[in-house]
């Protein structure tokens, strides 16, 4: 009897297992691109604000810049003066998407 139990277990704990290896193969081919807006959200919002325009901690107005995106890649990456880089912290995905969003600030 305990060889059934057991036996059921380990079976209903592989078919668990699997559908999970499943739906986490099905979720990734799914997910969509980097989204910089929300990105730009969790991190760059205290200093430059919504809008680019905050100037927080000496941060600059986004909405002025005139940098070109790879110049603004590797200030996000790098940082500059009091801003934090973001190289350990974004991968080089997250931080283009956020240099691109950027660009969307611009008046």
């Amino acid at each position: 009897m305990k060889k059934i139990i057991v036996f059921y277990f380990l079976a209903a704990f592989l078919v668990a297992c699997g559908s999970y290896a499943e739906q986490r193969n099905t979720a990734s081919a799914s997910t969509p691109t980097v989204d910089g807006k929300s990105i730009y959200k969790d991190y760059c919002i205290a200093c430059h604000g919504l809008y680019g325009v905050m100037g927080g901690s000496g941060a600059f107005d986004l909405t002025k810049s005139t940098l070109p995106l790879e110049e603004r890649v590797k200030v996000i990456t790098d940082g500059r003066k009091l801003m934090t880089p973001f190289k350990g912290l974004l991968s080089e995905e997250k931080i283009r998407a956020v240099a691109e969003y950027v660009e969307t600030l611009k008046q």
